[in-house]
């Protein structure tokens, strides 16, 4: 499978929050069918989840979605506005799944103080176990903080340099 399938997600504007759906690039969805059926369940409403959250926060615009280290990734490269997010099984514990952040951000560290009852690997993961329902409003946030993370960080330095 190639290491660098593309797809380009627009941000659709004017479009309902849930009425678009995608069509999955063949090499990321043969990424995803080589898990359970929970667990690929998971990570495909994780996936949708991710690219509704980019179409509704403002800054981010279009998504790449992409294979990095064999990964479905997801990157603001139309803005330069987040940093990228992965998702994936957690390989070690059989109906695990996660979403995996640059490990040199703090944003792990951020969501750790907002939602301390979330499972979290070291400082570069959100864990999460497929028989339970995902905490949708957290992850959202929490998606929304990544994929703005530069665009808040360009913020903080602007005020900071006033």
């Amino acid at each position: 499978m190639p290491a660098t399938a593309k797809t380009r997600v627009r941000k659709a504007v004017g479009t309902e929050r849930g009425t678009t759906t995608r069509r999955i690039d063949p090499a990321i969805s043969a990424v995803l069918g080589a898990y359970s059926k929970p667990v690929r369940d998971r990570l495909l409403a994780l996936r949708r989840l991710i690219l509704e959250t980019a179409r509704e926060t403002d800054g981010v615009g279009a998504i790449e979605e992409a294979l990095k280290w064999g990964q479905p990734s997801y990157l603001t490269t139309e803005t330069g506005s987040g940093s990228t997010i992965r998702i994936d099984g957690v390989k070690s514990v059989p109906n695990q799944y996660a979403l995996y952040f640059h490990c040199q951000t703090n944003l792990v560290e951020t969501f750790r103080e907002l939602y301390p009852k979330l499972r979290y690997g070291g400082n570069r993961s959100i864990l999460l176990d497929a028989a339970d329902d995902p905490p949708e409003d957290a992850l959202r946030h929490c998606v929304a903080l990544a994929l703005t993370y530069h665009l808040q960080k360009r913020k903080r330095v602007k005020a900071e340099s006033r």
